[in-house]
């Protein structure tokens, strides 16, 4: 850098600069650290400018306008990255936003699980040790018919930890049907290598047959495995093999039968006019061992992989060294653990469980809404764009149900001429940009917004006049 002495003159140094007013209120908000590496930071952005283009600095030095610049750059590095947005993508259940959005129930537990001390590992009769699975172990056993059950972090460790425990260094037999990769890229034989246990695929992709395992079972085998293919439907020339029969056959060979339903469902969902989804009370009337299941997805509850079934398989796998390295923590408890009381009274399961009303949102209630909305959104884009009512199809996502899509209503926007893609991706960054993210989805050249999981209407259009700028 090579600036005369006269230019490094008229820059106050940054001891001089840390003693402003306006400086000190930055100190009290953000701290005296962050501030000064702000500060330091825009120093040398202007030194930097100044040495490139051989200039003066204005006089006398601008001081109001570093401290803007100081501000924003502290806003900028402070905001919080995780934030609230609007999910009208016409997925229910978003893996990229967050999954299931939960009760109010779960809320108030979690803040209380947060900010004070609680009884996680502590038998409060006992005075001693507890188990931490045992918050929630009383209702999985209650509403699925199991004998016992525990909780990790997802339902791929709970896939892991099972295999781990019950196949290490032997075979499982499995459908090349049922061989699922999930998001991320993640495949079931991968985990199944991982967890130390030997994939054998048995059948063909469209069809396999009681026989086909039958003839896989060798003294290496450690079990039976059928998996739930919650994220694809194949369909036409198909055969599977009924649980209750895969189930009589593994224990006619003394052999547990390991099912792992995916996404996974508490009651039966036809109840409430949905599609029906395999809950793990079915799979263990059909006589399963284990049962693997979500807690994040269709359940709607906390990110947790559940695992139910026999107590002294259970217990097999909670003795696992694995099992600490893959816990859930006091507040995935105290979530879960709501969640799981509100099945207790599937009579009003619908308006206290937020991923069954979103679900469950009549389409002509949603086209309705779709009505009082549609003047503000076109007062806020003041004839740059246009903007529609239009019918979609919702869908429940996150590997749930992947064929069936429901009714709704969304608001289409899009700027006539031949760019109309091009057009609706700035549109859909504009939306993006608003205070509270809307996140959309581009279709046919224009930005489609499903309103089915639009619950907080009045912030949606309070916002929308942050649109003309």
């Amino acid at each position: 850098m090579n600036l005369s002495g006269a230019a490094r003159r008229a820059i106050p140094s940054l001891d001089r600069l840390l003693q402003l007013a306006p400086v000190a209120d930055l100190i009290e908000r953000y701290g005296r650290p962050l501030v000064t590496e702000a500060a330091r930071a825009e120093l040398t952005e202007l030194r930097t400018g100044l040495a490139r283009n051989n200039a003066q600095p204005a006089t006398p030095f601008d001081e109001s306008g570093f401290v803007r610049a100081c501000s924003a750059r502290l806003a900028r590095e402070t905001h919080a990255s995780l934030k609230p947005v609007f999910n009208l993508t016409g997925t229910v259940l978003h893996t990229n936003l967050g999954r299931a959005v939960m009760p109010q129930e779960a809320a108030d537990a979690v803040a209380r699980a947060m900010t004070r001390p609680v009884n996680v590992e502590f038998d409060l009769g006992g005075g001693e040790r507890g188990e931490r699975d045992a918050h929630v172990e009383r209702w999985l056993v209650r509403l699925t018919g199991a004998e016992a059950g525990l909780v990790v972090n997802n339902n791929a460790a709970a896939v892991y930890l099972t295999l781990n425990t019950l196949g290490l260094k032997k075979e499982v037999p499995v459908s090349r049907g049922e061989l699922i990769e999930i998001g991320g890229a993640f495949r079931l034989p991968d985990i199944m290598a991982r967890a130390g246990v030997k994939l054998v695929e048995v059948g063909t992709t469209n069809r396999t047959h009681l026989k086909d395992y039958e003839g896989a079972i060798s003294p290496r085998t450690a079990a039976l495995m059928k998996v739930h293919t919650s994220n694809y439907a194949v369909h036409g020339f198909t055969a599977a093999v009924p649980e209750e029969k895969l189930a009589a056959l593994a224990h006619r060979h003394k052999l547990p039968l390991i099912t792992d339903l995916g996404s996974g469902m508490l009651v039966n969902l036809e109840d409430y006019g949905l599609p029906h989804e395999p809950t793990p009370r079915e799979a263990l009337a059909a006589d399963a061992d284990i049962v693997t299941f979500s807690g994040d997805k269709l359940l709607g509850g906390p990110q947790a992989g559940l695992i139910v079934g026999r107590a002294a398989l259970i217990e097999r796998i909670r003795k696992n060294p694995m099992k600490r390295a893959l816990r859930v923590d006091k507040m995935t408890l105290a979530a879960l653990e709501a969640v799981l009381a509100l099945y207790g009274d599937p009579s009003r399961l619908k308006g206290r469980l937020p991923t069954l009303r979103l679900l469950t949102r009549p389409s002509a209630e949603i086209a309705a809404q779709a009505q009082r909305l549609l003047p503000a959104v076109s007062a806020a884009l003041g004839g740059s764009a246009e903007a529609g009512i239009v019918p979609v199809k919702s869908q429940i996502g996150s590997g749930s149900l992947p064929v069936d899509l429901i009714d709704s209503h969304g608001i289409a926007v899009s700027v006539p001429g031949r760019q109309r893609t091009a057009l609706a991706a700035k549109l859909a960054a504009a939306f993006r940009a608003l205070p509270v993210p809307v996140i959309g989805r581009i279709k046919d050249g224009a930005f489609i917004m499903d309103l089915r999981c639009l619950e907080h209407e009045d912030e949606f259009v309070e916002q929308l006049e942050n649109l003309k700028e």
